[in-house]
């Protein structure tokens, strides 16, 4: 069972707070060890967290952190990388919005919520998605009725070598996959929105979360392996005799065989011999959705 330690704040010469945590508290499947983690709220935080090596933590979803937590600095994105602007820029016409700035470190549902509310539409097939926006671009999050690409215009991305800003058509993105390189942090976003109503946005929204409703409710990173070639990964493993194996505190979900979920007490080295055990028993070659930490 992961420690609960009780953390120690600090303050970097920039101001990001630095505490040590369990990475189990930050996580949707609620596994994960000790680490260093870096709250920032500006560039200049920022830019002070990635001068060693670092990972990136948003919502905490489609991730299994180690037991042992990781060796590098874990960042988190508040503050400035939080705000949400949907005012229209000069590059709006009147059938499509170009909005403002949207921080990498906005909750996917709660910016949903804004879009349904004010008629914008282009974002409805994420509906249902427990990422923070940065996480959910890096990996171009979505269901079938659509994903984050659909609705992104211009990217700010940093590195270490400093602030970028690009074109989203110029990103090679495809399913569950955005090309921006490993260790690069989505920290803002402009959305290309179409014009619509709250009641349109509602259904269209509406009509992605049917779609989960099988979906556990436990705690749980989300899908464990992308579709192969078409075929369901769910299916597959369920055909293999495996829906609801158990292995300690993890278990392959009674509801839906691509999700492995935690029934209390699981640990990340539980999880992976699930995993282990899938690939296993499944004949065809499956390539895993989650992020595993280390």
């Amino acid at each position: 069972m992961t420690a609960t330690t009780p953390s120690h704040a600090t303050t970097s010469s920039t101001g990001a707070v630095i505490e040590h945590l369990p990475l189990a508290r930050l996580t949707t499947l609620g596994v994960g060890g000790i680490s260093e983690v870096w709250t920032v709220n500006n560039h200049a935080q920022l830019h002070e967290a990635m001068q060693a090596p670092y990972r990136v933590l948003g919502g905490g979803s489609n991730l299994v952190v180690s037991d042992q937590g990781v060796r590098e600095r874990v960042i988190r994105l508040k503050g400035d990388f939080a705000t949400t602007d949907l005012s229209p820029t000069a590059e709006s016409t009147p059938d499509q919005l170009i909005t403002g700035w949207v921080g990498g470190g906005v909750p996917l549902p709660g910016l949903l919520r804004r879009l349904r509310e004010a008629g914008l539409s282009n974002l409805e097939g994420t509906a249902g998605v427990p990422a923070q926006v940065g996480g959910a671009v890096w990996m171009n999050a979505g269901t079938r009725y659509g994903e984050m690409f659909d609705g992104l215009h211009r990217l700010e991305i940093a590195s270490p070598g400093g602030v970028q800003q690009v074109l989203a058509s110029e990103l090679p993105w495809g399913y569950r996959h955005s090309a921006i390189p490993r260790g690069h942090i989505v920290t803002r976003v402009q959305l290309k929105l179409r014009y619509s109503t709250p009641a349109e946005v509602a259904e269209h929204m509406n009509s992605a979360d049917l779609a989960r409703k099988g979906q556990p409710k436990m705690k749980t990173p989300g899908c464990a392996f992308k579709n192969p070639g078409g075929a369901s990964a769910g299916k597959l493993i369920d055909e293999a005799g495996l829906k609801g194996t158990r292995i300690g505190g993890a278990m392959i979900s009674p509801d839906h065989a691509n999700f492995i979920v935690n029934v209390g007490d699981a640990t990340a080295a539980d999880v992976h011999a699930l995993l282990n055990l899938i690939r296993d028993r499944v004949g065809t070659d499956m390539e895993l959705e989650y992020e595993l930490w280390p």
